[in-house]
This record gives structure tokens, C-alpha cells and sequence, in this order.
């Protein structure tokens, strides 16, 4: 019965499940349970799919030992509920890009505090956060809660980048300091960010750190070169150096001002080299 269930949802992992299997059946009064699941009628009974969570704030136990396995190996575990009652399980487990451990290691060289927002359960946040490196993570986080989640970071006294795609991710990227949204992402999340990335690669969110520190060292190399330039030429120019028989005339002055402007330019052209 599941199949069509969740071919009503727009989540990727119901989508994935729908196109896994060759037989559906139609689903009737479907209804998202925000954060938990989601539930329907199909073939007259009432089914959900929902979450661990969802078991655990309607006080319901399920004591096998096949699901405390998959828990335990860092899986993410959906439960299938006909008439209120428990009849199956779906085992889902996160795929790591290679990619994202080079990120977060790289990004960790540089100084960042790598963390993580989710909402799985803390056993397999844990296990995702240990097998990239991540600093710390947020487990058992809801939709909502997630812009609460970056206020505390932000409390911290530090500045947050933010990355995400979906819907639930916007209100948390317009919070956070710098929103970083997946090209890929839904509109609502493209819309709010800062930031996006044309393809969905974390060593894009690395290349936008040493981007932004490289410009920002221009900025400071430009600013120290012409405050210096700038001042040293004035005052010859005013004839603070006139005891020492050097006195600018203002068309030296003129083109000085022109080298200054050209060593400037140059200096901030070595910026694209640099990246190309």
C-alpha cells in the first residue's frame, strides 16, 4: 500500500521509494503530518508512514531486534502504521559524497566550524557527523526549529553560513549570516539566499570561503597601498620634502596618481589569475 501513499508526497525519499517498486494502489484523504509523516486511506484503512519521533510522542514501542540493528548502523528507520498499529519499517541510510569530507577537512583548515542540522536521529547524526568530521551537530531537529537552531549558534558570538534546499531550510537562510541555497533547491530556498551554488557540490561552499578571504585580502592590500601612496605624494606634493630640494609640480603629482590607480588595478587583477 505504501507506494502510492507516498507518490502524493514531494519528498525525494518518497519519491525514491514509489519508484522502487511495480505495484500501487490509489490513496484517498492524504495528509502531511509536518515533521512526522504523513497519512492517507488506502483500500479503506488508514495508513501513515511517520517517524521515530512521531512513535515516541504517542507512546508507542516497537521492541525488534532487526530495527535496533539497522539503528545501530547509522540508519534512518520510517515506520508503515495500518489502523494505528505498526506493520513494517523502511530502513533509510544517508549515501556520503566523497566530496563532502574534502570540503569539511579543507574547510576545517581553514579555521571553520563545521556543523550540521538535521533532522534524523541522533544515532544517525552521529554517525554521519563522524564519518565526515563534522564539530558538532543538531539531531531530532524539526522543520520549524531549525531557524532556532542558528540563533543559538549566532548567540555564540559567531557568524553563520548556512547551507540548504528545501522549503524548510528558508526561514533558517534568511537567519543565518551568509545563506548558501542548491541551485537544485526548491524556489523558496533559491529566493532567500545569499548565495547559490549553480551545481550541488560542497567543494563549491569551500571555494566560496577562499573566494571571499582572498577578495577581502585585496581589499586590505589595496587600501594599506593607496592610504600610504596617496599620503607620502600629498605631502611631497604640499613640499614637505622642499628642504630636501624635492618639490612635485602638479602634472608629476597627476601622474602619480595614475601609477597609484594602475598598481591598484593590477593588484586586484591577480585575484582572477589566481582563481582561473
Amino acid at each position: 500500500m505504501l507506494p502510492q501513499f507516498e507518490a502524493y508526497s514531494e519528498h525525494p525519499i518518497a519519491k525514491g521509494v514509489v519508484s522502487s517498486v511495480k505495484e500501487t494502489f490509489s490513496a484517498e484523504d492524504f495528509k502531511a503530518i509536518p515533521g512526522k509523516g504523513a497519512q492517507a486511506k488506502v483500500n479503506g484503512k488508514e495508513v501513515r508512514v511517520v517517524s521515530p519521533g512521531y512513535l515516541e510522542e504517542n507512546n508507542i514501542t516497537v521492541d525488534d531486534e532487526r530495527i535496533n540493528k539497522l539503528v545501530s548502523q547509522g540508519k534512518t528507520v520510517i515506520f508503515v502504521m495500518i489502523d494505528g498499529e505498526v506493520k513494517g519499517a523502511i530502513a533509510l541510510a544517508d549515501i556520503i559524497r566523497p566530496e563532502s569530507k574534502e570540503a569539511i577537512a579543507k574547510l576545517k583548515e581553514m579555521g571553520v566550524r563545521c556543523m550540521m542540522i538535521t533532522g534524523d536521529n541522533k544515532q544517525v547524526a552521529k554517525w554521519v557527523a563522524e564519518e565526515v568530521g563534522l564539530d558538532e551537530y543538531f539531531a531530532g531537529v524539526l522543520p520549524d526549529k531549525k531557524v532556532e537552531k542558528v540563533k543559538e549558534v549566532q548567540s555564540r558570538g559567531l557568524l553563520v553560513a548556512m547551507t540548504g534546499d528545501g522549503v524548510n531550510d528558508a526561514p533558517a537562510l534568511a537567519q543565518a549570516d551568509v545563506g548558501i541555497a542548491i541551485g537544485a533547491g526548491t524556489d523558496v530556498a533559491v529566493e532567500t539566499a545569499d548565495i547559490i551554488l549553480v551545481k550541488s557540490n560542497p567543494l563549491d561552499a569551500l571555494a566560496i570561503v577562499s573566494l571571499s578571504r582572498a577578495t577581502y585580502r585585496k581589499m586590505q592590500q589595496n587600501l594599506g597601498w593607496a592610504t600610504g601612496y596617496n599620503a607620502f605624494a600629498i605631502s611631497a606634493a604640499a613640499g614637505a620634502l622642499y628642504s630636501f630640494g624635492i618639490l612635485l609640480s602638479p602634472a608629476v603629482g597627476a601622474a602619480l596618481m595614475a601609477v597609484s590607480t594602475v598598481i591598484v588595478a593590477i593588484n586586484a587583477r591577480f585575484l582572477k589569475m589566481r582563481q582561473v
